[in-house]
């Protein structure tokens, strides 16, 4: 069971050793990490699939409501938080506060200032998208529903039987928003009615539910398998009603829409998926640079793998005959040894590990996911561990040289790493900002860092797992590029470098399509053409998401080097394990903030 209040403190206590904030006029204990957990406590009733996510909502059968009016109730409530911060210390005196509150007083005013001027733009009404839109939360909270003991079998039961209303209200949601006249464009559409058709026709609501037959425990009573089964049944018509409404009725209704949401848009996306106000020039600069860079690269590590190729072909030889595991049962448990054996190598040496940090588990992702590798946080009492997720997009065959560099993203040193090591830190910071208030450039930028890290301890020592490490930066760099590129209308600039054998001609002034996005990516990349469809589906649908890794790793190089030179001008010996340890301490931050922060670390 995880603790209501994992913080330890009182809404009117101040954490342990923590001075109350300047110019407080009320309550001498409250501080903006105060305000930020009591907005935790009150966005989770208002959002199941947070609290779900944070496991501070034990027992809760409920799903989230995508209606307007949830919306609307949502936005409220972080109106009335930004009231609050504001009443306790103006914007202007942020500055003068203890570090810990004055990180926790700038990302909550950031991200809440953030989601209102995305919900005054409309977007909810229209999210439709492969990747973290409502149908992917809802699917994950399924999954993630601890399936155990009686009681927990009948909260799942009970959560399938809420499926209608939950996506009734997305439905009048997407309604509403067509009424304003915000519509989704149809390439999500058909993308988002894909994932559910492929999960109804692997019957994967049934799937869960027939978890009660195999378990080793015998799973749920006897008595309740048929109130599971039923209640699948009633999930999987929601699922299907969806479906068709997306197909039959939203999708004619949006065929003149554009892939494109142009800069105004963009921008608010961009500021969502990175704390910051970007500069987009620069950001596109950038992308180009790092594309000149990780060219040369690539072109040097396809020669180790294969004399004489270029980087298309050796990743072609790598996937015919490179190192590969058969069977999705045997890559799960690869993953899982594979980060175990990590663990042991860098805990103790380049980092140090809390006991609840160690554990993470390796999962196959559920039919109807996006086609990349995610990972799921533990919950806050670590009941649930951290979990990597691999989806097979119906493979059998799995070639290791693109997923080593893959997994030191997802595990450690990437994603577990961090986020575990956030959920450990909750009590000293706040589960705001360890949770709820997570910044993909914070986070995505950290398990890019990881994965260069890794590179530069030494970990990539097979030729192909070096190549498959280029390769996931190239993609990095790639999706700034096109992202910005696509969505704004950026073109292509004079001099770049060309792509290799069978990549598309890069003419300056030319503009970018998804088609010219998707040979470009494939010059480099060595995915599928269905993963890379995939993938600039998803960067059509999340404007300014793709481009917070690679962005968010700059960052952390920036601060790296600061801190080191900041050492060596004092004559102080540069200890990146300490500065590792100090900055997984921080929680979250935004790119406004985030170098700055890192550079002053001892």
């Amino acid at each position: 069971m995880a603790p209501q209040n994992p913080t330890g403190t009182s809404a009117t206590s101040t954490p342990s050793g923590l001075p109350g904030a300047p110019g407080t006029t009320g309550d001498a204990g409250t501080t903006p990490r105060l305000i930020a957990d009591r907005y935790v406590e009150t966005h989770a009733d208002l959002d199941p699939a947070a609290a779900l996510m944070m496991g501070i909502r034990p027992g809760s059968d409920l799903l989230p409501d995508f209606s307007p009016e949830g919306c609307e109730a949502r936005a409220v409530a972080a109106r009335d938080t930004l009231a609050e911060l504001d009443a306790l210390v103006p914007e202007t005196a942020v500055a003068d506060l203890p570090d810990v509150e004055r990180r926790a007083a700038r990302l909550l005013r950031e991200r809440l200032g953030s989601d209102l001027d995305r919900h005054e733009a409309g977007e909810e009404l229209a999210f439709v998208a492969p990747l973290m839109s409502p149908v992917q939360r809802v699917r994950m909270m399924l999954d993630l529903t601890p399936r155990g003991d009686t009681e927990e079998w009948a909260v799942l039961a009970r959560r399938l039987r809420r499926m209608p209303a939950c996506l009734e209200g997305y439905r009048q949601a997407l309604t509403a928003g067509r009424e304003r006249g915000l519509r989704a464009a149809p390439r999500q559409v058909e993308a988002v009615a894909d994932q559910l058709a492929d999960a109804l026709d692997t019957r994967w609501y049934h799937s869960l539910v027939a978890e009660a037959d195999t378990l080793p425990n015998g799973g749920a009573p006897a008595a309740l398998r048929a109130d599971l089964a039923e209640a699948a049944d009633t999930a999987a018509s929601a699922a299907a009603a969806l479906r068709d409404h997306l197909r039959e009725e939203y999708l004619p209704a949006v065929a003149d829409v554009p892939d494109a949401v142009g800069e105004e848009r963009y921008l608010l996306g961009a500021r969502r998926w990175t704390g910051a106000d970007l500069d987009l020039d620069d950001a596109y600069a950038y992308g180009w640079e790092e594309y000149r860079r990780l060219r040369s690269e690539m072109i040097e590590a396809a020669g180790a793998v294969l004399p004489g190729a270029d980087p298309a072909s050796a990743m072609d030889h790598l996937n015919r005959h490179g190192r590969a595991i058969e069977g999705v049962e045997e890559i799960r448990v690869w993953l899982q040894e594979f980060m175990d054996r990590t663990i042991a190598e860098v805990d103790g040496t380049h980092f140090d590990l809390p006991e609840p940090v160690r554990r993470v588990e390796s999962m196959i992702a559920p039919p109807g996911s996006a086609a990349a590798p995610y990972y799921t946080a533990p919950s806050l009492d670590f009941s649930r561990p951290g979990r990597t997720w691999l989806p097979t997009m119906g493979e059998t065959r799995f070639p290791l040289w693109s997923l080593v560099s893959t997994w030191y993203h997802e595990g450690v040193p990437g994603h577990h790493l961090q986020l575990a090591q956030w959920t450990h830190l909750a009590d000293r910071l706040s589960r705001y900002q360890t949770g709820l208030g997570k910044i993909s450039a914070s986070t995505e930028g950290w398990a890019l860092y990881a994965e260069r890290l890794a590179d530069e301890l030494g970990l990539l020592t097979d030729p192909g797992d070096r190549l498959g490490y280029l390769s996931e930066q190239m993609l990095r760099a790639m999706r700034v590029i096109i992202d910005i590129g696509m969505h704004t209308g950026r073109r292509i600039p004079e001099g770049v470098p060309q792509p290799g054998p069978g990549g598309p001609e890069l003419r300056a002034g030319d503009a970018w399509t998804p088609e010219l996005a998707h040979a470009f990516v494939s010059a480099y990349s060595g995915m599928e053409a269905k993963y890379i469809t995939s993938e600039i589906t998803r960067y059509l649908g999340g404007p300014g998401q793709a481009i917070s890794y690679k962005l968010g790793e700059r960052a952390w190089l920036a601060g790296r080097e600061a801190a080191r030179a900041a050492h060596a001008a004092r004559g102080a010996e540069f200890d990146l394990k300490a500065w590792h340890t100090a900055a997984l301490a921080l929680g979250s931050l935004g790119l406004d903030d985030l170098a700055d922060e890192l550079a002053v670390l001892p």
